[in-house]
């Protein structure tokens, strides 16, 4: 909470707070985010940039992203029907509550594009084509 802030974090804190939308890509990595990913955002969602506490209170109160939006991509090896209806998307859910939630962008969207691995080219092409579209609209 209080020790230096490295310069490629603070670069990343800069974009955020400049940006309307956010877009956060990943691969489901043993039923959650990569562990890399999950550092970043315990960095750079720290308290002061992403969250303020009240005056004379140790509760977290102050939402510091509000105003912003996300999207949430994950790709994985499974039928995304399966992993939302299974496995009911718990790990994209907990990343929508309460690391994005918490700090207040609202709202967040999410694709999940399941059988990653065997995508053919004709099914990357129209995932590409899907996904050039929700940039374009920020979505």
């Amino acid at each position: 909470e209080a020790g230096a802030l490295a310069p490629a974090l603070q670069a990343a804190q800069d974009d955020i707070r400049w940006a309307d939308h956010i877009v956060l890509f990943f691969p489901l990595w043993l039923g959650d985010m990569p562990a890399v990913l999950k550092g970043f955002l315990e960095q750079v969602m720290r308290p002061g940039f992403a969250f303020v506490r009240k005056q004379g209170s140790a509760v977290f109160t102050e939402k510091g992203l509000t105003g912003r939006s996300a999207r949430v991509v994950v790709t994985m090896g499974m039928p995304a029907l399966v992993y939302r209806w299974y496995f009911r998307a718990h790990s994209v859910r907990a990343l929508e509550r309460n690391v994005l939630g918490f700090v207040g962008i609202a709202p967040v969207s999410e694709t999940l594009v399941g059988n990653a691995a065997g995508l053919r080219a004709p099914d990357a092409t129209r995932w590409l084509s899907r996904m050039r579209g929700l940039g374009e609209r920020a979505a």
